[in-house]
């Protein structure tokens, strides 16, 4: 059996300064691409807490709270929520600030859940390691990220049982 790794172990944080490319004509950064930095952040986190390639499988939701503009600096902080056989829920916090005011606080602008498999050379799933959690915080994130995935797997089940009718 694999050592638990902390959540600590795997933290990753991603940054760039938005540009006039990723943005819409209002001069609002499209909510794909920060789908993409999220996306990308939470694979980072994957990759470091399975020890290797892992691959998303789902994003489970995204909630975009307010607009991100052109020359904002876009901040992304992701961590594994929760661990399971081969599969991980990454939660990602995206944070955009002003480019011209450091004394601006940052603005939670988004947040995502990504659900990750780990996969050995062949593509197939592979084990990942246990999550520790180390914080009150971590509790939380792993029971709420708990919760998401008996609503998924229940949605599912759900489904399936509509379409053998």
């Amino acid at each position: 059996m694999t050592r638990a790794r902390p959540t600590s172990y795997s933290k990753v944080s991603l940054g760039i300064i938005a540009s006039a490319t990723e943005a819409n004509l209002l001069g609002n950064v499209h909510g794909g691409d920060i789908m993409k930095l999220a996306d990308s952040t939470a694979g980072a986190v994957a990759y470091r807490h399975s020890g290797g390639p892992a691959v998303t499988a789902a994003m489970d939701e995204m909630t975009f709270l307010e607009p991100v503009h052109v020359g904002d600096i876009i901040t992304t902080y992701s961590q594994v929520n929760w661990a399971g056989t081969s599969s991980m829920e990454i939660g990602v916090r995206v944070e955009a600030q002003p480019w011209g005011d450091a004394a601006d606080a940052p603005l939670h602008v988004a947040s995502a859940y990504f659900v990750f498999v780990a996969i050995d050379e062949e593509g197939r799933p592979r084990r990942v390691p246990p999550l520790e959690t180390e914080t009150p915080s971590d509790v939380r994130r792993q029971r709420e990220a708990e919760i998401r995935r008996a609503h998924r797997l229940a949605r599912k089940a759900e489904i399936d049982r509509g379409r053998e009718e």
